[in-house]
């Protein structure tokens, strides 16, 4: 899968609003009720990854999530990480 081009990436973050390019990868903090709500979304979130085979990093702090994503083999982002950003956006 090739990378994006600057152009489809600004396209693409329409459909992701809560979404931000952080040092090129596609990042959102997600925040909960608790840290039981959190750790439920990221168990929810580890198991749609499993299954597109594409994994975000993950960072918990308590009741905030931060996922980074970025296709590290094609050498920035693709289509992989806005879908797996839609999905996790659904998953809340």
């Amino acid at each position: 899968m090739s990378a994006l081009s600057d152009q489809q990436i600004v396209s693409l973050l329409e459909s992701v609003p809560e979404w931000h390019i952080e040092s090129e990868e596609l990042v959102r903090i997600f925040q909960f009720h608790d840290f039981v709500a959190a750790m439920r979304f990221v168990n929810h979130v580890a198991e749609l990854a499993e299954a597109s085979g594409h994994h975000p990093d993950i960072d918990i702090r308590y009741n905030r999530v931060r996922l980074a994503l970025i296709t590290h083999d094609a050498g920035g982002l693709t289509r992989k990480d806005f879908d797996l950003a839609f999905q996790a956006d659904k998953a809340i």
